[in-house]
Formats: C-alpha cells, structure tokens, sequence
C-alpha cells in the first residue's frame, strides 16, 4: 500500500502542508514556552510541563509506531533554521570526526539523567529553557554547518525517533528501479533547479555572433534530501526525518510512502545510503541499547522500588542521591547491557558452529555469528529495538492515556492566566482519564507484542547470514528476560508524575 497515492495522506507531501504543521507546531510552543515562564509554578497546572512530558511524549510515541518519523517532519525548529538561512547562509561542512552517533548517544543519556535527577516532569520554568535552548542549539548548528547536521548528528529527540520509526509500517521508498536508472538527474538528492535560460545570442562588429555572459543560476524549485539519503539505495527510516523533500524534487513522481514489515529494516545486511551497513556501525548499534536498556529504566524510575533502592543505596555509603543514580544509569545503561549482550555473543559464536553457508564478509570480517564477539554484539544489538518500541509504548502510552482528558482543566487554567478571564470556561479539574488499573493489559500487549517483534529480528537476522538456527537462541533469552523485566517495573506503583489524579 502506497498512502501517497491515496487523497488525505498526498497532501503530507505538499510544501504548503508541511509549513502549515510547522507554524501550527511553533504556535503551540510560544505558547507552552510563556505558560513556562508566567504561569503557575506548580507541575499539573502548567502547559510546559503537561504537555512537553506527558502528552508530546505519549503522541510522540504513537505516532511514531503507526505511520513513522511525523513529528520530525512537523518540527518548528526546521521552519526557524530554513528562515534563518535566508539571512546567514552556512559554509562548513560537519566535521568528519563527528559523523557518527556517538554525540546523539552521549546527549540522549544525558537528558534521561538530567530529567530523573532534577525532576523536570515538577520545573514549568525549566522546561520553558529546556525548549528555548533547544530551539538555540538547532539554529547554531545549522546555521554554521551545512545541510542537516543538526537532525542528523545532534538532536537527541531525532535520534530516538529515527530508531523507533524502523518499527513503523512505512517508509518512503522508490516506486520503480527501473525509473531511478533511467534517471539523469538525480533530483532526489540534488535537489530540483529551473530550466537556465540560454545566454543571448550578440551580434559582433564584423558581422558574426557570439554568446553573452552566462544568465545567472536559477533558484532551487525543490531542495533535495539534507541527510544524504539516496533513494534508490535508501533502506527504511533510520536518518529519515520524513520532510517529504525527495518526494517534491523528483520529476518523475516515483517516490511513495509504502507499506512494510515493520523492523525488517533491522536485520537488512546491504549497504544503505548515508549509513553504509549497520553490522559496520557500533554507533548505531549503541543507540539501538540504550533506546531499548534507556526505555526500561525510565519506566523503572518511576516506581517506588527505584526509590526505595537509591534510599538503600545511600545506607550503603554513597554519599547523596545524586551519586546512587549515577550508579543506577551505570548499572542498568553499561553494566547490564555489556554484560548480557557479551554473554549472548559468546554464546551465539559456539552456537553457530558449522554454518549451513557462508557467512557474509563486510570488508573482510564475517559480519555473521561467527564473526568476532564484538562484530556479533553489533549485528544483533538491532534485534533489541521492536522490544524497547513495546516498553516505551507501554509507560508513555499509560501516562497520556491516563491523564488524556486533564489537559482541557490546565487548557482553561490557562486562558486564565494569560487573559484574566475564564473564556474557555472554569477549570474541570475533575476530569482526569482511563483508570490506571484498566491499562496493564495494553502495557502488557505492548511489552509482548515488541518482544514478539524482537524475537522475529533475531531469528531473520540468523537466517540470512546463513547460520543455524540454535544461534538466535541466547538473543531470544535476553529478549524475553528484557521482557519479563519490563511487566514486571510496569507492574510497580507508578509515580503519576505531573498529572492531577482526582480524588
């Protein structure tokens, strides 16, 4: 299925569409930003902290795993850069030593960190900053920089949704090969220019002609991909902020939002455009751990026995809070996934003796089971990813849904603050949403259904390497004890963190 091809989703594709999610977008966070700043201090009855950590994060989520990479394509940051660029045209190219992850990696554990130790969810002033900077970062690094730098090597949002859009049932991908080959132009990447107008035609003083100067290049029509993805070799969304820009710059209308099996993308073994192969990238492949490991400890955090161990921990001798979190993100960010990912390496190396057929080779080093532990680590490091989308699901989908109805109260609170009076009508602060208890069963559904997920990438990613297939066994295991880890955390009495919960 091709949603392009159907009315409502084409118009995704206009320009027009796009700037007007986009200026719709940054409306709405002008006005999440001054309610941070003006507005009452206090969590559940502030617009910054409602919906910057309980209901962008929950539709961020959603929409994530059900069409793909929408909110990147909506992003007001990108409307800010792009007018911006009007003024101050960028001349560098990123630095080479930096195109990679490890920048997004090191910043997204960071913001984990920073949102558990401060307590974000609780600051409305904080998170108005929060947003400002943000805002900040993205025009000073693609304001400097070239392309798309920012959404491609930076932004820590961009990254967690490139990972959890490769479980998504579409990506935008070439409708026929073999117009791509025929193709000339390139557009896609490139990008769409106007036909140049020929230099005119001068008449000399002895009577002959010649050309006059070369008019002036004509302006882009359409800008091709930022990212440096390559249609034709492009595999799924992993670096695809779904802006829809090949889509208007090719000329021959061969690019189509597709349906797909979600997650086959992570055990596909060729080279892709702009990443190469994932079983040659560490850094991928850490992202892909620390969505997943990042995932369950975020859910763990909430709970009362995360508490109850840093209070334990401090009676043990670490000396503040601070420092027996510090030790919680090592344990359960390094410690845990180096350990059992090692384990599962190692196994999956004896398991896989006497292969059915060759391994595949990327630059001489069998990518495949019998490769060396690390090489191992990596390649099946993306079959964690359908299990870390489940677990995300599961604890954001259980906080928008539980609160869904509290944002029309801190909406009429709101109108109150700004304006003096009740013109959307009294607070209800009565209305709250679905009753907690009624929603394990999805966190359920949704912890199982990634896992499921999960379980089908390691067994493909076996398969295709030719390799037995008692060699995704010790995956299977660590997936399903991820699993059963996460019922259980969700099953703990979660902090309703920013939420007014009626009596």
């Amino acid at each position: 299925m091709d949603l392009l091809n159907r009315g409502p989703f084409r118009t995704l594709a206009r320009l027009q569409t796009r700037r007007a999610l986009q200026i719709s977008v940054l409306a709405i966070a002008i006005v999440i930003v001054a309610h941070g700043l003006v507005g009452p201090q206090t969590a559940p009855r502030n617009l910054a902290t409602v919906v910057t950590w309980v209901f962008y994060r929950g539709l961020l989520v959603v929409s994530l795993l059900a069409l793909g990479n929408l909110f990147c394509a909506v992003c007001p940051m990108m409307l800010m850069r792009d007018l911006a660029r009007c003024v101050v045209v960028p001349r560098r190219q990123w630095p080479r030593a930096l195109r990679n992850k490890w920048t997004a990696v090191a910043l997204l554990a960071a913001g984990l960190f920073a949102y558990e130790q401060f307590d974000l969810w609780s600051l409305p002033f904080v998170t108005a900053l929060i947003i400002i900077g943000y805002f900040l970062a993205a025009l000073a690094v693609d304001l400097m920089f070239k392309g798309a730098s920012f959404c491609r090597y930076v932004c820590p949002i961009g990254q967690f949704n490139f990972v959890a859009a490769t479980v998504a049932p579409f990506s935008l991908q070439v409708r026929s090969m073999d117009t791509c080959r025929n193709c000339k132009t390139v557009d896609c990447i490139k990008g769409r220019q106007a036909s140049p107008e020929p230099p005119p035609t001068l008449l000399s003083s002895s009577g002959g002609t010649s050309r006059g100067p070369s008019p002036e290049p004509k302006p882009i029509l359409a800008r091709g991909c930022e990212l440096g993805l390559f249609l034709p070799s492009k595999v799924g969304n992993l670096d695809c902020t779904l802006c829809f820009d090949c889509v208007r710059a090719c000329p021959h209308d061969n690019i189509g939002l597709t349906s797909r099996l979600p997650g086959d993308e992570l055990a596909a073994s060729e080279r892709r455009s702009g990443i190469g192969r994932l079983a040659m990238r560490p850094d991928i492949a850490a992202l892909a751990v620390l969505f997943t490991f990042g995932g369950l400890l975020n859910a763990f955090a909430m709970t009362g026995t995360a508490a109850h161990w840093q209070h334990w921990a401090m009676t043990a001798g670490l000396p503040t809070e601070a420092t027996a979190l510090v030790v919680l993100f090592a344990l359960a960010l390094i410690i845990a996934p180096l350990t059992s990912m090692g384990i599962a390496a190692v196994a999956t190396r004896s398991a896989s003796a006497g292969p059915k057929g060759p391994a595949l080779q990327v630059h001489g080093t069998p990518a495949g089971p019998k490769g060396p532990a690390l090489q191992v680590a990596v390649r099946y490091a993306y079959a964690l990813v359908p299990l870390g989308a489940g677990i995300w699901l599961a604890h954001y989908g259980f906080h928008l849904l539980a609160g869904v109805l509290t944002i029309v109260p801190v909406t009429q609170s709101a109108v109150i603050d700004f304006f003096g009076r009740p013109l959307a009508g009294e607070p209800m602060w009565q209305l709250s949403g679905v009753r907690p208890g009624l929603l394990f069963p999805m966190q359920i559904g949704g912890v199982l259904l990634g896992m499921l997920g999960s379980v089908g990438v390691a067994s493909s990613l076996t398969t295709r390497h030719g390799q037995r297939v008692w060699s995704a066994l010790p995956w299977n295991l660590l997936i399903v004890a991820l699993a059963i880890v996460a019922v259980w955390a969700l099953a703990q009495p979660m902090d309703m963190r920013g939420m007014v919960m009626p009596g």
